[in-house]
């Protein structure tokens, strides 16, 4: 059984080496792209609870399935085996170089294993990549709260204010941030200010409601009726 065991991983790790070199290229032209997508799905990827057999087993019918990968990794960090999780994130990411929750991913992983100085150099690079991209840049904020890294979540929201300050929705997500971290006066001012650039929004219309803020929603266009003889 262990001689066939080896036998199937050898085909995958002999072109391991080659096929990581072209991850990294891949994450830096995926950094460069542009996206004309105005709003930003800020619940991002969900991870689901699968075995580690379970994923193991997608991976061997598909082993370029990044989303596997990245479960894999994120399994393999939580349980402290530091090699593994990052090997797979590392897949993933080659696999789907805009993977922005095995980003953070990595970038916590190393926080873990205390490297500090590490995780400052990829997430910086993560960063640095999508740097005039703003929807991108929401997207890897979002990852970064999720697994608690609040210090690079803030830095990819004040980038994308940088770059967008009169965007509606990066006013709108940096508004929810700050809600969400019972900061409501910054709370108040981003989501005032998407408001005002795009008050047909009732989600921020209903959490200016909840911190105290009175808007005025558009009125709708009057109703044509025909009359009746």
């Amino acid at each position: 059984m262990t001689g066939e065991r080896r036998s199937r991983k050898t085909p995958a790790m002999r072109w391991l080496p080659a096929f990581l070199l072209f991850a990294v290229a891949s994450v830096v032209l995926a950094g460069c792209a542009t996206t004309t997508q105005s709003s930003v799905d800020s619940t991002g990827v969900v991870p689901s609870e699968r075995s580690e057999r379970e994923l193991l087993a997608d991976v061997q019918r598909r082993f370029e399935n990044p989303q596997a990968h990245y479960e894999l990794g994120r399994l393999y960090a939580r349980s402290g085996q530091w090699t593994k999780a990052e090997y797979h994130y590392n897949v993933a990411l080659g696999f789907d170089p805009a993977l922005r929750a095995a980003q953070a991913g990595v970038v916590r992983l190393f926080i873990d294993q205390g490297q500090k100085a590490k995780a400052e150099q990829y997430a910086s690079s993560y960063i640095n990549w999508i740097s005039t991209n703003e929807r991108e840049l929401l997207r890897l904020a979002w990852e970064f709260e999720k697994v608690d890294l609040d210090d690079h979540a803030m830095r990819c929201f004040r980038q994308a204010l940088a770059v967008g300050p009169d965007s509606a929705e990066v006013n709108k997500q940096v508004g929810f941030y700050y809600l969400g971290k019972n900061d409501t006066a910054k709370a108040r001012q981003h989501l005032s200010r998407s408001f005002e650039l795009n008050p047909r929004q009732p989600d921020v219309a209903g959490a200016l409601g909840t911190l105290g803020v009175v808007v005025q929603s558009p009125e709708s266009p009057p109703m044509t009726m025909e009359k009746t003889r």
